[in-house]
């Protein structure tokens, strides 16, 4: 009897709060459920927000109050699941940590919001969060199950780039695969996050615990991540979901593009000793300059003139209006979800460049997990599996057993 079961991502984009965003996504889960959906996926950052384009004040030996307060803003929309910083594993999952006098639960609520979605909704909910445990914030992955609640969670190892300014680095323990059953059909399933999906021994990692549904949320809208998504299916022979958000410039929050409203505002504050040292022995303004270079090598600086005031018409300001809207309309990211088989083979999307006003779309296939065995006979990488090479290789993860989980 075949396996199958009909899976789902959602190219869902984060709403200006994080309660309309969970709104949102309980809305996508019920639509989905009506659609005959098991499983579906959201992108990464979903909950929480991928803060696209700011910088958050930020230079090398250098920091801005206005983007400290950003930061704030954004450590104030992420989700609190009730984690401890370091990361307490089965004790969280299966909710053995201390809860506060007079609390029912640890955390925000979002834990069992998320767990109420599922459980109404039959469907297998598998969510990017941007978690804040402690004074950090983790970029995570959450597998929520109908039957069970939450089975586990994914802390990015390693934030690209400038993500490391604002996410801390996840454990590799929860690298660790989870074992669900949907319809009779067990799925053995674990995520990678955006990028790590470029770290060859992250996805060995995955591989090696005979998953057969490879999450892999994202941040990535460039044309080179479908090609990775379909290396990645056919080298595990599995089946890969990839959910990227998508969105246009002004439906950025607007403490990201700079918005910051009298909310933001900063207090006028007294310098500090060495501030006022370094004003006092501060030297004028100069003037800026341009320097040419002779034939002969040599650099002449010229003294750039002064900037004149012009009066600007209101042909201008409507002009620069409207470039303005057409900004705001630009794609910062045009999305790409996905289904891949086992075989390498497109099964659903990419869709670019599409969303609706809840920010929305779904994209489904119906799949026969039967696919993952059959693509082993010629290519298997996993512990024990014919192209492992164990006797020539060896792959150790520290805090993780890449045995496959019972």
């Amino acid at each position: 009897m075949p396996a199958r079961l009909t899976l789902a991502v959602a190219q869902s984009r984060t709403l200006e709060t994080t309660a309309a965003t969970l709104r949102a996504l309980e809305d996508t889960t019920r639509t989905a459920a009506a659609r005959g959906i098991d499983l579906i996926l959201f992108p990464e950052a979903y909950l929480g927000g991928y803060p696209r384009t700011c910088r958050f004040g930020s230079s090398v030996g250098s920091r801005d109050p206005i983007g400290r307060e950003q930061f704030l803003r954004y450590f104030q929309a992420a989700v609190d699941l009730g984690d401890t910083p370091a990361g307490a594993g089965d004790e969280w999952v299966a909710r053995r940590l201390a809860v506060a006098p007079g609390r029912e639960y640890r955390g925000d609520g979002t834990r069992e919001v998320l767990e109420r979605i599922a459980r109404e909704t039959g469907v297998f909910v598998a969510v990017g969060v941007v978690e804040r445990a402690g004074g950090s914030l983790f970029c995570a992955v959450l597998y929520v199950c109908p039957a069970r609640g939450v089975l586990g969670k994914r802390r990015k190892v390693m934030p690209t780039g400038t993500e490391r300014l604002v996410w801390a680095q996840g454990g590799s323990e929860t690298l660790r695969a989870v074992v669900a059953e949907i319809k009779g059909v067990r799925l053995t399933l674990a995520a990678a996050v955006c990028w790590e999906n470029l770290m060859p021994q992250l996805r060995w990692a995955i591989y090696s615990q005979n998953v057969n549904l490879y999450l892999a949320p994202t941040a990535d809208a460039r044309e080179t991540w479908l090609p990775l998504m379909r290396t990645v299916a056919l080298e595990g022979r599995a089946f890969v979901l990839s959910a990227n958000q998508c969105v246009r410039r002004g439906q950025l929050p607007g403490w990201v593009r700079g918005e910051m409203g009298e909310e933001l505002s900063l207090p006028p504050a007294s310098p500090t000793h060495s501030q006022a040292q370094t004003k006092s022995h501060a030297h004028p303004r100069r003037r800026k300059s341009i320097i040419t270079a002779t034939p002969e090598h040599h650099e002449i600086c010229w003294p750039e003139p002064r900037a004149t005031t012009t009066t600007t018409s209101s042909k201008d300001n409507n002009a620069t209006a409207s470039a303005s809207a057409d900004d705001a309309n630009d794609f910062v990211s045009r999305g790409g979800s996905c289904i891949i088989s086992p075989s390498g083979d497109i099964l659903a999307g990419p869709i670019w460049e599409t969303d609706d006003d809840a920010g929305a779309s779904l994209l489904a296939a119906t799949v026969d997990f039967d696919d993952c065995v059959r693509g082993r006979l010629d290519l298997d990488v996993g512990v024990g599996g014919s192209y492992a090479r164990a006797d020539a290789f060896e792959l150790v993860v520290r805090g993780l057993d890449l045995s496959p989980p019972p």
